[in-house]
């Protein structure tokens, strides 16, 4: 197996050589692609053995690839000989039936390589001890990535795992850690916790944030942003990627949308349609990874929805930069005519710090779609209900039920055992139900 280059410093180059690099390389994953059943076929006249630069242009010209493909078809994606497989995990299936994704020994490195590219834009390197407060296990590939990922540039990682903010603060106080990694709606309760214990963090370097985006669709702060960065005393640093496409996009010392390294990822913008947008639009994330070896994949449609930042980053990268996700696109909603993402609910509830937990919940009562926000609330106050009311009305665009419920109900609903991730959203129209 041939070493995989590595170029930390290719985003900074000019325009033209992050091209004429990300053709050769789009080339050479075409190549592998059609090593692949999935790919054989359709991919048979542009990836030739021959080819050594695929235009960027022309990539819009594919075809695109959906998780209902890869749910239909999973071990036709795969393009190496099974015994080449060392790792496997499992997509969440947040909106589907979830999916293997097979990883080769190359692909670990590239995992790993992937989010040193990362975590040195968040400026973590040798020295750095770094608390991982998402779990490792039950397929899950996040965790190891950034265990990888922290190793790959000299620092020392605490897989404290899945844990209550007790155990993690324990954990703390032992090993004081630089950097921690988590969801950023734990991260602010673990923070609280230990204002509360009188142990404000103290050391600690920054906070890369993962599953919640701490943006708005400006790329101005949330408040839930500011409370983590209030109670840690360090930047926080949001990050995206997925199962499928393991390439991510994180943000730099900058804070104003995530970079991908370019040899590792090239991301596009669609409509509903699939025809491309410009820069600033919303629409859905599709991104082809570069140099997946297992299992790789041509311009995969996320279901996520956000837009590109193509004005120069004040880091010097001269990439362009992906937005917060806005949403999913499967989970828009239209109540009493008026459209919405469920995320948007999300970053209202997020702001208010009397909210403990809270889902959100969509069903059809006579005919029509009715939406409902369950919460739970500390203190329970008649001006704390107006306020989150009138917050979600000026957001929404349409008044949505408001049901302030006993904090344990409603964790039984948000932490359910089969799922890695907390259920927010959960639809029951029709007469089947789907969470998210």
């Amino acid at each position: 197996m041939k070493p995989l280059p590595q170029d930390f410093d290719l985003a900074f180059r000019s325009a033209d050589e992050i091209q004429a690099v990300q053709e050769r390389l789009l080339a050479a994953h075409l190549r592998q692609c059609r090593r692949a059943p999935f790919y054989r076929k359709t991919l048979a006249g542009v990836a030739k053995p021959s080819l050594r630069r695929f235009p960027l242009e022309a990539l819009r010209d594919l075809p695109l690839t959906t998780k209902a493909d890869l749910e239909a078809r999973n071990d036709d994606f795969l393009a190496v000989p099974p015994e080449a497989v060392r790792d496997i995990v499992q997509s969440s299936g947040t909106t589907g039936r979830p999916t293997r994704v097979m990883y080769t020994a190359r692909d670990l490195e590239r995992l790993a390589y992937n989010e040193a590219v990362c975590f040195r834009g968040c400026g973590m390197g040798p020295g750095d001890r770094v608390l991982l407060t998402c779990t490792l296990d039950r397929c899950f590939v996040a965790g190891y990535a950034y265990h990888l990922g922290a190793q790959a540039v000299g620092a020392c990682t605490i897989r404290s795992g899945l844990n209550l903010a007790e155990g993690h603060a324990a954990v703390i106080a032992l090993q004081s850690p630089t950097f921690v990694v988590g969801v950023p709606g734990f991260l602010r309760k673990l923070g609280k916790h230990l204002h509360d214990l009188g142990r404000p963090p103290q050391g600690i370097r920054g906070l890369i944030c993962i599953g919640e985006p701490l943006r708005d669709a400006e790329l101005r702060p949330t408040a839930l942003s500011q409370d983590l960065e209030r109670l840690w005393g360090a930047p926080a640093y949001s990050t995206y990627s997925s199962s499928e496409i393991v390439t991510s996009f994180c943000e730099c010392v900058a804070r104003c949308g995530g970079h991908a390294a370019p040899d590792l990822g090239i991301v596009e913008i669609v409509d509903a349609d699939g025809h491309v947008l410009p820069p600033g639009q919303a629409g859905e994330v599709v991104v082809t990874p570069l140099g997946v070896e297992g299992m790789p994949l041509v311009r995969f449609r996320t279901g996520d929805v956000g837009y590109l930042a193509a004005e120069p980053c004040a880091c010097g990268r001269q990439t362009p930069r992906l937005s917060p996700i806005l949403g999913r696109r499967a989970q828009m909603l239209k109540i009493r005519g008026t459209t919405f993402y469920p995320a948007t609910a999300f970053e209202v509830l997020n702001d208010v710090p009397e909210i403990g937990e809270y889902y959100l919940q969509v069903e059809t009562t006579g005919g029509e779609d009715q939406a409902s926000v369950h919460l739970s609330l500390s203190p329970d106050r008649p001006e704390t209900r107006r306020k989150i009311e009138d917050r979600l009305l000026a957001r929404l665009r349409v008044r949505v039920q408001l049901c302030v419920e006993p904090e344990d109900d409603v964790r039984r609903q948000v932490y359910v055992a089969h799922s890695r991730k907390p259920i927010r959203f959960i639809d029951r129209r029709g007469t089947s139900s789907a969470k998210a």
